[in-house]
Order: structure tokens, then sequence, then C-alpha cells
């Protein structure tokens, strides 16, 4: 490994009391966004929530992401496998990218099978709004059913 890429990771209010398992999981594993990180060691500088809608800690969890030298900030899968799925994963990333600069990536991190089913089924993720958000995260499906 060449480098080091340091992360911050936002999740959803509504799991609070997430102890964050399976952003751990994939961010060892370096499965769904944190694939791109294949030839990088990854450490995580900040994990916190946004604050619940309308993401009142968003721009503070940025910023402070980025003193902690985050590099990269990923929101969790939670931000969009909940139903509906959290309007702020698309009104944060100009926040996001505010705190990061320019070049800066964000990503949500994997989505389980059982999630991908269900929001497959009710066409959610269907309109080219949330394509480009869930893009990074597409990983095989013996991948996702590990996650359920």
């Amino acid at each position: 490994m060449n480098s080091k890429t340091k992360i911050g990771i936002i999740i959803c209010d509504r799991y609070r009391r997430c102890a964050g398992g399976k952003c751990l999981r994939a961010m060892k594993n370096k499965e769904g966004a944190f694939s791109l990180y294949l030839d990088t060691e990854v450490e995580l500088v900040g994990f916190t929530t946004c604050d619940g809608c309308p993401g009142g800690n968003i721009e503070y969890a940025g910023e402070e992401m980025v003193k902690n030298g985050a590099q990269v900030i990923h929101l969790a899968t939670g931000m969009v496998v909940g139903y509906p799925p959290v309007p702020i994963s698309i009104s944060s990333k100009p926040f996001l990218k505010n705190a990061m600069g320019s070049g800066s990536l964000w990503a949500h991190i994997l989505y389980p099978r059982n999630i991908w089913i269900c929001h497959t089924r009710l066409g959610t993720w269907e309109n080219s709004t949330w394509k480009p958000l869930i893009a990074p995260t597409m990983t095989d499906g013996a991948t996702r059913a590990s996650y359920d």
C-alpha cells in the first residue's frame, strides 16, 4: 500500500444507536464503496449522525471531519435504506462538497441484499436523482447477501 486515505462517515439519525458494524466491516474488507481503496490504507477519523432531518449536523460534521484530516466523507447506507429514503442524501451534497473542497468524493457504503430487493420492488432508485447516489455501492449479490 502506497498511501493512506482518511475518511469520515455520517449516519442517518434514524439509526443513531447503530454501532456501525456494517460500515466498519465494509471498510475493513474494502467492499461496496470502500472498494475504491483497494490499494490504499483507510483510516476512520470521524463517525457521527446527521442530527436528524433536515440535517442540522451536516455542515458542522463535514467541517469537523476535515479538521481531523478527512479526505473523503461517506454517507452511511442508512441514509437511503429506510423508507422513504432520506432527502438529505441529495440536499447535503453542497454542504459536504463545500467542507471537502474541490475534487472530493462521497458515496453511500453498501446495500444489503434484503434492502436491495425491497427498494428494487418499490422502484425507489429508478430515477436519475438516485442512480448516481447508489452507483459506487454496487457490488455482487453474494457480498450484498452477506450484509443482510
